[in-house]
């Protein structure tokens, strides 16, 4: 008989490999560019949920700050594709406010590595000095998702009065080349659409092998009973405030990934909103699986998508009552109670084998014909 621990490494290999063939070969050929460019961004909001996932579904902490981390990855490539666009000159939105020479925080985006680097680098610098003076203040539950939500509200609102430097509410607009190609281009959409897939693949294997290591049962461990951790022996601020890092890390890439698919970036994106419909993905997918951030997300995002289109007045109404009907039904998420229903039909099938081979054995202990065998 084959061993289940065996047997599911390899049939999440199978399922692994199938999806990378789908997303990268066969929805490529399938999907027009509009739609593509819309899978693209949907698959953005998949990595953030996963970084999401990663500190709510593992480590039992609800962060409402994922879109900040988001916005500050998004900002900080838009801003080396802004200077992209403009070459020697200022961005436009900057002669409207009176401004002569290129800011100093606007320096180092010249630079494409530099950009990418700080998209990843800066939220989780941030999430780092803030996740420590939060833990080491042994804050904890509902009290550290005010705060992540505060300092995302006081952030979106320090972004609107920020017309010089980033165009306030417009956002960062002018953006039409990336890498020297033209974002408009439906290669260039669709080679986006490729790296989003496969770093989403790589985010996605990290993750689950981090969470399958020791100090991913450090996680759990972390979320079940923090006390008994600590007095084990090991440090709850110092695990928190990595793993939060590590979340904000990937919010980060995510929304470098998102900005030349989208185009904009404003403080919209980055308000209190977006970091609460992270949190619905998460949910409606299924909160510490990984596999359900990705669907959560995917799934969410299109319904959104397609309820709005056919009915634009009341789509809202749609959706909250979808997330109602999810919640209610499937507390533990879609995936969760997939698990949980294949666990009940694995169950019965065995307690159905029990049954009939303690049949079998009764017989053959009554029979009169193995009487003297015995």
């Amino acid at each position: 008989m084959l061993n289940i621990r065996r047997a599911n490494p390899i049939i999440q290999g199978i399922v692994f490999a199938v999806c990378a063939i789908i997303f990268l070969f066969v929805l490529p050929r399938a999907l027009s560019t509009f739609q593509i460019n819309q899978l693209g961004r949907f698959l953005t909001y998949a990595i953030v949920a996963l970084g999401l996932d990663l500190i709510w579904g593992y480590s039992g902490m609800l962060s409402l700050g994922q879109g900040l981390f988001f916005g500050i990855g998004a900002y900080c490539f838009a801003m080396y594709l802004n200077l992209e666009t403009v070459g020697k000159n200022l961005p436009d939105f900057m002669g409207l406010y009176g401004v002569t020479e290129l800011p100093w925080l606007w320096q180092p985006f010249h630079s494409p590595i530099i950009a990418i680097i700080l998209a990843m680098v800066v939220p989780m610098v941030l999430a780092a000095l803030l996740g420590f003076m939060i833990f080491r203040s042994r804050v904890q539950g509902v009290y550290f998702s005010i705060i992540t939500q505060a300092l995302t509200s006081i952030v979106a609102l320090l972004l609107v009065g920020q017309q010089q430097l980033i165009n306030g509410t417009n956002g960062i607009t002018e953006m039409r080349t990336i890498f020297g190609a033209k974002l408009a281009s439906p290669d260039t959409k669709m080679n986006l659409y490729l790296v989003t897939v496969v770093v989403l693949g790589i985010v996605f294997i990290g993750c689950q092998f981090l969470v399958r290591s020791r100090f991913g049962r450090i996680l759990v461990a972390l979320r079940d009973d923090e006390n008994r951790l600590r007095f084990m022996g090991y440090n709850p601020v110092l695990v928190k405030t990595i793993v939060f890092a590590i979340s904000a890390g990937i919010a980060g890439i995510a929304g470098a990934l998102f900005v030349p698919q989208v185009g904009i970036i404003a403080p919209k994106n980055i308000d209190i909103t977006a970091s609460i419909e992270i949190v619905i993905w998460v949910a409606v997918g299924g909160r510490g699986t990984l596999v359900g951030a990705i669907l959560g997300a995917i799934l969410v995002n299109t319904g959104k998508s397609v309820i709005s289109t056919k009915v634009p007045d009341i789509w809202q109404l749609f959706m909250g009552a979808l997330f109602i009907g999810v919640v209610l039904l499937f507390p533990e998420g879609l995936i969760g109670y997939v698990q949980k229903l294949w666990q009940r039909i694995t169950h019965t099938t065995k307690v159905s084998t029990g049954a009939v081979d303690a049949d079998s054995q009764t017989k053959l202990e009554i029979d009169p014909a193995n009487a003297n065998a015995k």
